[in-house]
């Protein structure tokens, strides 16, 4: 298998994992993995979610936090769909990157630097990171599709040799 291989495979599933990751955590905090302290549970519920949010939080006022919440929810969804559809790779991978980073600043503040580091998050801004930057633009995706037939015969003159 050569490299360019290894790089698509691990460009999908590096997609998969952090599309994954985002919508477990959702179904986390609407209870759908259980109930509040059971196993590999962190909330269980929307309460203890919102009551995590504010303590990490803390510098915001308290009636924005749920709102603050819906939209931290919302924002995983669509990165979420988003990175298991593979729609908009660069753009959703570097915005997944720009929302983990702000999870691990708040979570290191609020929490030391260890949370951030024991809930891999910091390696999960890495991956996002790393998949934006191996993403092809959309831009670039779309044109390549869109040439007209002038466009490739020019383009293919170009590339030729006169013998």
């Amino acid at each position: 298998m050569n490299n360019e291989r290894v790089l698509q495979i691990a460009k999908v599933f590096v997609r998969l994992a952090l599309g994954i990751t985002f919508l477990v955590s959702i179904g986390d905090r609407l209870g759908w993995l259980g109930a509040y302290g059971s196993k590999n549970v962190s909330w269980g519920d929307w309460t203890h979610f919102v009551q995590y949010v504010a303590a990490l939080n803390s510098f915001v006022p308290k009636s924005l936090i749920p709102g603050l919440a819906v939209l931290e929810t919302i924002i995983e969804l669509g990165l979420g769909i988003a990175l298991l559809l593979g729609i908009y790779q660069r753009v959703v991978a570097w915005s997944s990157a720009v929302l983990l980073m702000s999870f691990a600043l708040t979570m290191s503040i609020a929490l030391g630097i260890t949370a951030p580091l024991s809930y891999s998050v910091f390696t999960a801004f890495g991956a996002a990171l790393l998949l934006g930057a191996v993403a092809v633009p959309h831009a670039a995706r779309s044109s390549a599709g869109t040439r007209s037939a002038g466009e490739f015969a020019s383009s293919d003159l170009r590339h030729r040799t006169i013998a």
